[in-house]
Parts: C-alpha cells; structure tokens; sequence
C-alpha cells in the first residue's frame, strides 16, 4: 500500500524555510496541506515569509493549502490543529515535524557556555514539538492503516554542528523517530528522520549573498528547499515504504535510490563523507 491520491499533509514550521519548501513540493501533487507556522503577516518575522503566502502558493501550484497560525511551544495550540484536520478530513496521510526554532547565538563562535542559555529553546520547538505533534496526529495517523511520520533533522545529529544543544536536539528527533516506528509498525505507518544537506533558504540566500566569496563552494553544493519534498512525495508514494521506517535517512542519498531530482535536475550530493553517518539503533525492543 503507497499514500497516494488526495492525501491529507501537515507541515509544520512552513511559513519559510525548508518547511515552506517541503509545503509547496507536497502541494504540487494535489494534497491538502495543512501550513503551520507563526507568522501571520510580512514584517512579523525578520525574513519574509507567512503562512498565508505558503498557503496561496500551493493553491496555485494545484493543491490545496490551508493555512493555520500555531505556536508549537503551545500544546494546547498544537491540540486544536489535529482536532481541525480531524473535524475537516477524519484521517491524516503524512505529518512532516519540521517546526523548530532559530535562537540568537545559534552560530555564534565559541565554547556552549559563553552563548546564550537560551539555545536551549531548540528542546522546545524542534525536539519537543515533534513528539507533540506526533502525539496527536497518532489517532489519526492508524485510522488509515497507512501513514507516513518525517522528522526534519541534520548532520547536526551525529557530528559537531553549532554546540551541545543544537546537537542534542538532533540527536533526539532521529531517536524519536526509530522509536515511534516501533510503536506504529503493527498499524502500517512509517517513521524516519531525514537529514537534510544546506538548503537554498531564505536565511542562507541572505548568508550566501552577503558574502558572496566566502560561501560561493556553499552555495553551488546547496539543495533547494523544496527537493526534501520531493523525497518525501516518493517514499510515500512507494508500495513498499514501510521498508524505510526506524531509520535516518540522508535525503541526497534517499532521494537517489527512489529517484528523485531537484527542481533545476541536479541530483544533490551526499556530504555523509565529510559530516559522518547516520546512526544504526539495536533491532532489541524492551516494554
């Protein structure tokens, strides 16, 4: 059994980004895609971006989008947007836990201690909020009998990336997703995490064309936001993608077994040599 046809999506975290990226790629199938994210309107945020306009963008590419302002440090919040796609479509097809929060001194160098305690947001929205969502899309997830469950998440995971506290939120959502896996295998419903390599967002574009010279190598190796996306549109679209669940993916190197291309064709390129391998988690299962 693949999730094809009129499925039912939640990103959350879409109003920019790789969020939005993954939105628009799902959208462009015919989806209904639920955009979560906080910012309601231009200005809101310090780079551009609402979930308004994530939304229109994937009507307009053939989907369709509905946009919902959530705080995902809020469970409450979090609860009601289940609770709409439930009263709305009574099922859910594929939940993309993408919502995660940038602090202020994330790349700021220097040892843990001399950056801000509040790094430690990145438990909250991001760690957290992914076993939040997952909570509450579950019902809805094992309705189906087929479901698919993604964790955005990076090299950050395995090797230094940026200090202890945005490693161990990484680290977290790749566990989180090989243990879920377990608990929803007897209904059908996959787990992965999926780490992705640099992307072509917002953020970075802003980075690459601020210094152009320093990040030029970057920038011609980086992925488009929208090419998670497609991979995600592939393994849920595989008869046997239940065959992927419990693991860490690379997207780059996913998306080449399933064949999957960015949106200019390229095929991005692994950098598993360089930023290390994804962990492999013991088959034994203790209850």
């Amino acid at each position: 059994m693949s999730l094809t046809g009129d499925r039912v999506v939640v990103v959350t975290g879409a109003s920019r980004g790789a969020g939005k990226g993954i939105a628009l790629a799902l959208g462009a199938t015919g989806a209904t895609v639920y955009v979560t994210g906080r910012t309601r309107s231009e200005g809101d945020a310090d780079l551009p971006g609402t979930v308004l306009a994530t939304a229109e963008e994937i009507d307009a590419r053939g989907g369709t989008g509905v946009p919902v302002i959530c705080d995902h440090s809020d469970d409450a919040q979090v609860a009601d947007l289940f609770r709409r796609v439930e009263r709305e479509h009574g099922r859910l097809d594929v939940l993309v836990n993408n919502a995660f929060t940038i602090p202020d001194g994330l790349t700021r160098e220097g040892p843990f201690w001399e950056k801000p305690l509040g790094l430690q947001s990145m438990f909250d929205v991001g760690m957290r909020s992914a076993y939040v969502a997952a909570y509450y899309a579950a019902p809805l997830l094992v309705r189906n009998k087929a479901g698919l469950v993604v964790n955005t998440s990076s090299f950050g995971g395995r090797c230094y990336m940026h200090g202890p506290a945005y490693g161990a939120g990484k680290a977290a959502v790749d566990k989180m997703a090989h243990d879920m896996a377990v608990d929803f295998e007897p209904y059908n419903v996959a787990v992965i995490s999926l780490w992705m390599g640099l992307l072509k967002t917002e953020r970075n574009r802003a980075l690459f064309e601020g210094v152009p010279d320093r990040y030029k190598s970057f920038a011609a190796g980086a992925e488009s936001a929208e090419f998670s996306g497609r991979v995600i549109d592939a393994l849920a679209r595989h008869p046997e993608f239940m065959r992927w669940s419990g693991q860490v993916h690379i997207g780059a190197e996913l998306g080449a077994e399933l064949g999957v291309v960015d949106v200019d064709g390229s095929r991005p390129r692994s950098h598993r040599g360089h930023l290390g391998d994804p962990p492999i988690f013991s088959p034994a299962v203790v209850k």
